[in-house]
């Protein structure tokens, strides 16, 4: 699969130039060290961080030592390409139980559990969507309407801004039962 294929399938949403040049960067590194980049998100206050999630290529969790050799590849990647020139911190680990919905396939990995879906723009007056996941179908996001039992909302994927999965007790209880690195 060619970089940019890859690259545009880990982030619906290009934050911007940066990070997408912070992915271009790092991305084949750590697939060479069997990992995958979730998130790639730049942003903070009076010292920005650079925050990068990856999962492990072959679905185990990640360790402290997969964070460790993580950071120092990523660490040392960008002080050699330094495509941040302003003073910031670097954080590189694991993207959690209620994880980011970043990839065109998390949509699939997580169905049956409930997320939450920010859009760029408004649909029928509304920007921010919570529901069941059902998956994603033709460039739609869809999720079971949590106020009918029958209805669907359907989001165009390209509008989305922020989605994550909701902490719930099921959620917690797939994790525990190894269930959330099937996807």
């Amino acid at each position: 699969m060619l970089l940019l294929e890859l690259i545009k399938d880990l982030n619906l949403v290009s934050e911007n130039p940066r990070t997408d040049q912070v992915m271009s960067i790092i991305e084949p590194s750590l697939v060479d060290l069997g990992y995958e980049l979730v998130r790639v998100h730049f942003g903070g206050g009076q010292k920005p961080i650079l925050q990068i999630m990856f999962d492990r290529i072959d679905g185990e969790e990640v360790t402290i030592d997969d964070c460790t050799l993580a950071s120092r590849t990523v660490s040392a990647l960008l002080d050699v390409a330094d495509p941040i020139s302003e003073a910031y911190e670097l954080e590189v680990g694991s993207p959690g139980i209620d994880r980011p919905l970043t990839r065109s396939k998390d949509f699939d990995s997580f169905v049956g559990f409930e997320a939450k879906v920010e859009l760029k723009q408004a649909v029928d007056g509304r920007r921010r969507f919570r529901g069941l996941l059902l998956g994603l179908n033709e460039g739609m996001v869809r999720l079971a309407d949590p106020d009918t039992e029958d209805e669907e909302i359907v989001l165009p994927v390209s509008d989305v801004a922020k989605a994550k999965l909701v902490l719930t007790d099921e959620l917690i209880a797939a994790a525990q039962k190894g269930r959330m690195n099937e996807g």
